[in-house]
């Protein structure tokens, strides 16, 4: 409807859901009367910020499509789901993590990030990275409850940050980065709960053999780019894992022989 202003809903306090999606707001100052409002959505707006009064009670808010360059100032203890998507955002430093302990879902694709840094919030369990210009992982080791996490589309060639308290992940799309190397996917060996992994449309996607190479590094995939690992391959990796083992007990016993 075109609206610029909305301090109208002021006097709506017990307001709990509000859409004021495609409109040309650049200001929510209006919504901090609303106390008991649960969910929020002001997509496709020209926001320049996310940072609003603290409402004790706002549980979901989708910021899609704005023109938010950081994540200051979001502050709702309730929080859970937190979208995003499609804005100007560099970098996800200046986070309130001490009054963003619910928070459980965070989309911030389509954005401009370069890092991870900042991101260790400790309920995440949804993680979508995609579409940003990231070069390197850091500060995941306080992700401990992260299932789900999506990098596809991205600027990656090393696989350094994942680390093993990261023990709740089981989904990781890494599609359209830059990883030439099998072994930085070796890598992933630490992440104990890892199921399906994506590598589509990365140069080590295009290696010999390069299914059953990932399948010796990490036994305990289940689904490898959006397909099942079958029985046999399961077990022709198994056989070429031991195999290598075996090698590597010779070459070692040789190497304390010449000393």
């Amino acid at each position: 409807r075109d609206l610029t202003d909305i301090s109208l809903l002021e006097c709506f306090i017990h307001l709990r859901y509000v859409d004021l999606s495609e409109n040309k707001l650049q200001d929510l100052s209006p919504l901090s009367n609303l106390t008991h409002l649960v969910s929020l959505k002001v997509d496709r707006n020209l926001l320049p910020s996310a940072c609003m009064q603290e409402l004790p009670y706002l549980q979901i808010i989708s910021f899609a499509h704005n023109r938010i360059k950081d994540m200051e100032g979001i502050t709702h203890p309730l929080l859970a789901n937190l979208s995003l998507k499609g804005n100007k955002i560099q970098t996800a430093l200046g986070m309130s993590h001490s009054r963003l302990f619910s928070l459980q879902i965070l989309e911030l694709r389509g954005n401009k990030l370069e890092s991870t840094a900042g991101l260790s919030l400790p309920r995440l369990k949804n993680l979508y990275l995609a579409q940003n210009a990231i070069q390197s992982l850091e500060g995941l080791e306080g992700l401990q409850q992260l299932t789900t996490l999506h990098l596809r589309d991205n600027q990656l060639e090393i696989l350094d940050g994942f680390c093993g308290s990261m023990k709740c992940l089981r989904y990781l799309n890494l599609r359209n980065n830059g990883i030439s190397s099998l072994q930085e996917v070796a890598k992933l060996q630490v992440l104990p709960m890892l199921q399906a992994l994506v590598l589509l449309d990365n140069p080590c996607a295009d290696e010999p053999n390069y299914r059953l190479e990932v399948l010796v590094l990490l036994p305990h995939l289940q689904r490898l780019d959006k397909e099942l690992v079958e029985q046999d391959e399961r077990e022709e990796a198994s056989k070429i894992r031991q195999e290598r083992q075996e090698e590597e007990k010779v070459r070692t016993a040789w190497r304390g022989e010449e000393k």
